[in-house]
């Protein structure tokens, strides 16, 4: 297999040190994803930008966990899982619902139920969804934003999954204890 570059701020593209730099003053260092994707200074531009305007949607916390997981176990994605559960944590989402997502198991919730049926109906069938599926979907309470939000979140998704399952980032050492196999 092909070994993608892991850039950290000396070996990085001119155009990725400053994308680099913001990474390590929202996470404390250079996430592996973060340089890999150095190598095409756009997509980790992108890449930034999608991660801040999803985090600005109407969803909370637990809502965008449910979004980000959901999106992470469907693609099988071995880095992204780890990093998302540590991040759950660290925005004080309940570990109960990050450990039903990792296993696939149902949610606390309607509200949330209906999320994650959403979310995992729109990768699954490309964005086409049934008149059912949406009425369920705005039944338990969300609307058209949340269902267009969705779609902002698997965007954002892709970009990493993909990179991820491309380069076989390694996991970074601080998601490490969150480990995930599907």
């Amino acid at each position: 297999m092909t070994e993608f570059k892991i850039h950290d701020l000396e070996s990085a593209p001119l155009n990725s040190k400053p994308l680099l730099e913001k990474s390590v003053k929202g996470f404390g260092m250079v996430p592996n994803l973060h340089g890999v994707m150095a190598e095409a200074p756009e997509l980790l531009e992108a890449y930034q930008i999608i991660h801040g305007l999803f985090q600005n949607t109407s969803f909370n916390a637990e809502e965008l966990t449910v979004v980000w997981q959901t999106i992470n176990v469907e693609h099988e994605c071995h880095y992204c899982v780890p990093a998302h559960t540590a991040i759950a944590h660290m925005m004080d989402v309940n570990p109960a619902l990050t450990e039903a997502l990792r296993n696939k198991q149902p949610m606390p919730t309607e509200k949330l139920q209906a999320l994650h049926e959403t979310t995992l109906a729109l990768v699954r069938n490309r964005g086409h969804l049934s008149e059912e599926e949406i009425g369920k979907f705005f039944a338990a309470g969300y609307a058209q934003r949340q269902i267009l939000e969705i779609v902002l979140g698997i965007s954002q998704k892709v970009m990493s999954n993909y990179t991820n399952h491309l380069a076989e980032t390694p996991t970074d050492e601080p998601f490490q204890k969150f480990a995930w196999k599907p």
